[in-house]
């Protein structure tokens, strides 16, 4: 198997599949093969995704419980010129994963890290969602008990973009409960589960369906949880329509006015089209 080069004292930062394994990029591959060391949150998971590969790299546990106390000796060996690459058990890492104190530290350190994109499933989760992309934020795990996760969903509330959350999925069906209870059966929504596997499924369109339908069925309480949860009505224009309308009267009409009236032509909230018509208007 062909390699790439790691250059010395690099720290590769390396995406891995989120459950189908041919989603690994022929550059990751390469990555890990001509490593010195790959840090994995879970060397008996990522021991299955190496074997398959045919990487024969030497594999140490790197996760949330020795991150602080290893980063400085991982700093030393990649001082020392070793080429080193970090994965975490599926999808790219940082994201709810470790690797975040290893990353600061090293670029503290002044060595280079490098991305090697591919698989993450917040971004595959969004991407067949329907739910809008242009804008969105991602909080991680809800916190475990009902109450945090109301309070969370109260500050969410007015977020402009679409919300993007993980969840457990003993949790799941409480967990949808709460955000109907706060925003509302009628809020757009979606839950995608088991992205890029066998069970896969994506549900939506409105949180009180995804209720319903978690409640409903068992499988939909089984797996690994990405939950979407798009920005209230009135917030947005479909399609770039604000967008379109804005470039037409910020020709003739200063941003403040121009803001005004897309917000009545189409139906949204004023601070919502101001915010948009100060990204577009032409500066001075």
């Amino acid at each position: 198997m062909a390699t790439e080069p790691c250059l010395p004292g690099h720290l590769y930062v390396v995406a891995t599949p989120i459950g189908n394994l041919q989603d690994i990029t022929a550059r990751a591959v390469a990555v890990l093969a001509g490593a010195d060391l790959i840090l994995a949150e879970d060397t008996r998971t990522s021991a299955r995704l190496l074997r398959h590969l045919g990487v024969r790299t030497p594999a140490s546990a790197l996760h949330e419980h020795n991150e602080r106390g290893r980063s400085q000796a991982i700093i030393a060996q990649l001082q020392a010129g070793q080429a080193v690459a970090l994965i975490s058990d599926a999808g790219t890492p940082l994201i709810s994963d470790p690797g975040y104190v290893l990353v600061r530290e090293a670029r503290a350190a002044g060595l280079p890290v490098v991305p090697v994109p591919g698989a993450s499933s917040v971004i595959a989760a969004l991407s067949v969602s329907g739910l809008p992309t242009d804008r969105f934020s991602f909080h991680g795990f809800l916190p475990p008990k009902s109450a945090g996760r109301r309070k969370l969903f109260g500050q969410l509330e007015g977020q402009p973009g679409t919300v993007v959350l993980f969840e457990a999925p003993h949790r799941i069906a409480d967990a949808v409960d709460d955000a109907v209870a706060v925003l509302g059966r009628d809020r757009p929504a979606c839950l995608a589960r088991e992205l890029t596997k066998q069970f896969e499924t994506v549900l939506g369109d409105t949180l009180g369906q995804l209720a319903d339908a978690v409640r409903a069925d068992a499988n939909q309480r089984r797996g690994e949880m990405v939950l979407m949860i798009g920005p209230p009505a009135g917030t947005v224009a479909d399609d770039g329509e604000l967008d379109r309308v804005l470039s037409v009267l910020l020709e003739e009409l200063p941003t403040r006015q121009a803001a005004g009236l897309a917000s009545r032509l189409l139906g949204i909230k004023r601070n919502a089209a101001y915010a948009r018509a100060l990204e577009l208007a032409p500066s001075d």
